[in-house]
Parts: C-alpha cells; structure tokens; sequence
C-alpha cells in the first residue's frame, strides 16, 4: 500500500479552516479558535497515500477537503469498509485515548486536505477547555449511533433498498440531486454488503425504472420519493 509523504503547510488560513469546519472546536471564540490553530498541521495527501495506520503515530485527523476512507483488513487481508469521512468530519480519536489501533486504516480517496493533532497537544487542550471533553463525548456518541444505524442499513433484505438509502442520504448530505460517488464501484459494493457485478445490475435497475441516471460515479436523483419506496 502506499505511505504518505504528505506536503506540510502552515498558512494560517489553511488551518483556521479546519478549526472552523470540525464541530469539535467550532463552537469556540474566535480568539480560542485561533490558539488551537498553531497546535494543528496541515497535510495534503494524494488519492491513495494513508493517512492513518495501525503503526502511526496517534492523532486526530480532520478533514478539511476531499474524502477519507476507513477501513478494517480481515484476516484473509480483505479490506472491509467502515466509512467515508468527509470535510468536517476527524477520525483517530479513539487512539488519542490511548486505544490501541491494531488495524484501522484511513486512506484518501482523492486528493485530500486534513488537519493534524497530536496527542500531547490534543491532551493538553482537554485540560485547557473542558468544554472539548463533552462535546468529544456528545460527537462520539453521535458517531457510534452512525455505526448502528449502518448496521441496521446492511440487514435491509434488498441490495436495491440499501442502494437508494445510499442514495438519498448522499442527496441530503450535498444538498443536491447531482451527486458524485467518493468512492470506487468495489468500495462502494463493499460498503453496502455486495459484490460489484451484483451492485452495477441493481444501478441498471434503478436507471431502468427511470429513479436515477448516472454516468460513471456521477448520479442524478430522477424521483427522490421513488427512491424513498423502494
């Protein structure tokens, strides 16, 4: 697999721009905003670089632009999908706590923009505003519930229904009915609990029944409540 060379940046712009975008720290002044600026690193990766693996160093990984994947390796070595981190979303949290990452890996899916902190700088902001420790604890919980609610997607009977749950959760998420896939065919098959051959006949499916059109990995929701019925 590849390993990350990322460039470092330290344009103040830059990393005010990830401060501001994580809920985590958003929700600070702007003067408080600004200090935790000068703890974070800007990294750029390329599509492909990992920006976390079980032997790095713990941090907080935030992502400013561009999409992360996160991901386990069973132990055959197959990559098994957990989640697509988007701008504003972090990972590595868990690891700053002193959980051990025995086979987590976050990878760029494109070329990718995120924000770097350190666990003694991370730990040092905990004590420093309290506050962080329970909006850490509220954005964790939110996130776990995530991880149920996926759960719950993967036992949908149908490969159709989990496809356009996808879907319209994309379409709510951009704000648009023009969407782009972050992810490969195979990812994205892998996400939803199938096999690629069996995922591009249920998007013929969808396209047939005149509910979407697509193009490679871009998609446009035709009849969002078609969708919604499935």
């Amino acid at each position: 697999m590849p390993h990350s060379t990322g460039n470092l940046e330290t344009t103040t712009s830059h990393q005010h721009l990830c401060v501001t975008l994580v809920p985590l720290f958003n929700h600070l002044d702007t003067a408080d905003q600004e200090k935790i600026n000068q703890l974070v690193h800007h990294r750029h990766f390329s599509k492909g670089e990992q920006v976390l693996t079980p032997d790095g160093e713990p941090q907080l990984v935030i992502v400013a632009r561009g999409n992360l994947k996160v991901y386990q390796l069973s132990a055959a070595g197959r990559e098994q999908l957990l989640r697509v981190v988007s701008p504003g979303g972090y990972e590595g949290e868990s690891q700053l706590f002193g959980a051990s990452n025995n086979d987590l890996f976050a990878e760029a899916l494109q070329p990718t923009e995120v924000c770097l902190l350190k666990q003694a700088d991370f730990q040092r902001l905990l004590l420093n505003y309290p506050q962080l420790s329970l909006k850490l604890l509220e954005l964790t919980a939110n996130k776990m519930t995530a991880v149920e609610q996926q759960t719950q997607f993967l036992l949908m009977e149908k490969v159709e229904e989990r496809l356009a749950k996808y879907l319209t959760d994309l379409q709510v998420a951009v704000g648009s009915l023009e969407l782009t896939i972050p992810m490969k065919m195979k990812e994205l098959a892998a996400y939803l609990g199938t096999t690629p051959e069996t995922l591009s006949r249920k998007f013929k499916l969808l396209e047939e029944k005149k509910l979407i059109r697509r193009k490679s990995s871009n998609v446009t929701i035709l009849d969002v409540e078609g969708l919604e019925e499935l």
